[in-house]
């Protein structure tokens, strides 16, 4: 008997601290949580933020300027014999998967070889892939500043080769407008799980 209410005293204790907790938690908790499927070191706000770059029309953009539906960012090059092409099309191919399940959204291709990726050469790349796509270059500073914004690698091999390559990190980043950087996909990534974690977070920003 004693055992019993001390059980059921012990129940209560826990009711009421777990109500407390429940009832003072902290309002505005991450929206995006239950679509999230990958952490990122130090939190999402590591990732991502204002860039100023070159569009396929000469223009100087910056974020802002691009980013005004949601977005998969890619940082590749033109020159890239096989890895960038397919991984942009993928992208482009989510973008479609998208638009059937009624989300508006655009692929950006943000060059790391800006010394041959003209705003000319970026512009037909992108729009090759998707008539929505963005291409972007800029001044070696510019790509610099925006792929440390979004923490990623790239390095080229010797340039005294006409047709040298360039080493370069392969992810893909969902930005929203008024959330920015909210998820990152991996190259093995199918078409078809980008689009629907990608849905998930465009339904949770309302």
């Amino acid at each position: 008997m004693v055992r019993t209410a001390a059980i059921l005293a012990s129940a209560a204790v826990i009711a009421l601290v777990g109500g407390l907790w429940y009832a003072s938690r902290p309002a505005g908790g991450d929206p995006f949580d239950p679509c999230r499927s990958s952490a990122v070191a130090g939190g999402t706000d590591a990732i991502g933020g204002a860039f100023t770059l070159v569009n396929g029309q000469g223009e100087t953009v910056t974020d802002a300027d691009v980013i005004t539906e949601p977005s998969i960012l890619y940082f590749g090059y033109t020159f890239c014999p096989d890895v960038c092409p397919l991984d942009f099309a993928r992208n482009s191919q989510a973008v479609d998967l998208l638009a059937e399940k009624g989300h508006s959204a655009t692929p950006v291709f943000i060059t790391v070889d800006p010394e041959r990726d003209t705003p000319e050469v970026v512009r037909d790349f992108a729009f090759n892939n998707h008539e929505k796509a963005i291409g972007l270059t800029g001044t070696e500073e510019q790509v610099k500043a925006a792929s440390r914004a979004y923490r990623t690698y790239y390095k080229a091999q010797d340039k005294s080769d006409e047709y040298y390559l360039v080493d370069h990190s392969t992810f893909s980043y969902l930005v929203l407008p008024e959330h920015g950087f909210v998820e990152y996909f991996r190259r093995d990534t199918s078409p078809e799980d980008m689009a629907a974690r990608a849905a998930c977070f465009i339904d949770a920003a309302g």
